[in-house]
């Protein structure tokens, strides 16, 4: 049996089945982002079996650096359940969150993060750094990666062949 932080005991296919649902409706987030030329990057954070927060980036409608899938997800969450502390859930997003998203995580203490791509360029989960498990830091998370990983990182690809097509930043 595998004990994971918002689901209690489930075994690994279990895991993976649950996984890979909650990362479908992270994609779907993502998708919808694409269609509004935002970087389709989508998270979802779960508790109990139940969404609590759901986010697509937003960088771009909102004017904002710091509307990334995952910070909006996680104020969401907080705001559903009324408690910063998002302890008894994990975080799904499609792309490995960034060193901001990750200190973010920490912060809202959710205990486990499922993400699909990984970012070469500012994943600070396993590419670049490795802050959810720094163990200098009070705070770490287990993490899964690459749960649906080429279906993740190919709209990624996808999205930016398209901007450079078209000379768009």
């Amino acid at each position: 049996m595998i004990v994971n932080g918002s689901e209690g005991a489930l075994d690994s296919q279990d895991l993976i089945d649950f996984d890979a649902h909650w990362m479908g409706r992270a994609i779907e987030l993502a998708q919808a982002a694409a269609i509004d030329d935002e970087v389709p990057v989508g998270a979802v954070i779960v508790r109990r079996g139940r969404m609590i927060g759901g986010a697509a980036n937003q960088r771009e409608s909102l004017h904002d650096p710091t509307a990334h899938a995952e910070m909006i997800a996680i104020t969401q969450a907080a705001a559903a359940i009324e408690d910063w502390r998002l302890e008894e859930s994990t975080l799904y997003v499609t792309l490995e969150p960034c060193l901001m998203c990750a200190g973010a995580i920490l912060q809202a203490r959710v205990p486990r993060v499922v993400f699909g791509a990984t970012d070469a360029k500012a994943g600070a989960v396993t590419s670049l750094y490795q802050v959810l498990s720094d163990a200098r830091l009070n705070h770490q998370c287990q993490v899964t990666s690459g749960v649906m990983a080429e279906r993740c990182g190919g709209m990624l690809t996808e999205f930016f062949a398209a901007k450079r097509a078209l000379g768009k930043k």
